[in-house]
């Protein structure tokens, strides 16, 4: 790439995932306020779909306007379920009771993208998969936080599919890279298509 790509996440898995693309990217966290931002959308109705992309925009914006010769990859995702939005759970009982909420049901991940050049949006996307929970027992619920909650803790909705969080579900409908919160092949696209990287 002519320049690196400047990701505004803390996450490891999407740096994990970029790299081993063969993307030259480095990772340093945009440091904004979710929580007041996600309420402050929510209290407007906005959609999930809004709320995503809206926080994926403003962790790129914020690192853009600090580097603004780099490329800045901007991610959120949240997870949908009944008209509410989840984000991560700040504690285990937290995220016992969204465990609770979703087993046995069905559920929506979106995973938004936005993509800044010279200080400006370029590109933006948004995936969306659907998993379905098998209905766990409140003891696996306990047990399965008690080995987990480390992780966990991480991830929207308590789990995550590439870790032991996989065997809550009994469906998925969708794409992987979107469920592990970065949508890889429209990124990739785009970046091939602008000369960012070699097709």
């Amino acid at each position: 790439m002519p320049r690196p790509l400047l990701l505004a996440s803390a996450s490891q898995i999407r740096l994990q995932l970029l790299r081993q693309a063969g993307i030259n990217a480095t990772a340093q966290p945009a440091r904004i306020d979710e929580e007041t931002i996600r309420a402050g959308l929510e209290a407007e109705a906005a959609k999930p779909h809004d709320i995503a992309d809206a926080l994926a925009e403003m962790k790129a914006r914020k690192l853009a306007e600090k580097h603004p010769d780099a490329l800045v990859l901007g991610c959120d995702q949240v997870l949908a379920f009944n008209g509410r939005v989840y984000g991560k759970p700040e504690t285990e009982a937290e995220a016992r009771a969204q465990l609770h909420q979703l087993r046995g049901q069905t559920h929506h991940l979106l995973s938004a993208l936005v993509l800044y050049d010279q200080a400006k949006p370029i590109w933006r996307h948004i995936s969306q998969a659907r998993l379905t929970m098998h209905a766990a027992s409140d003891s696996y619920i306990d047990d399965y936080l008690a080995r987990n909650w480390h992780s966990a803790r991480q991830s929207v909705g308590a789990y995550k599919l590439e870790e032991e969080g996989v065997r809550l579900f009994s469906a998925i409908e969708g794409d992987y890279f979107t469920i592990l919160g970065l949508p890889l092949l429209p990124l990739l696209t785009y970046l091939g298509q602008r000369g960012f990287i070699a097709t």
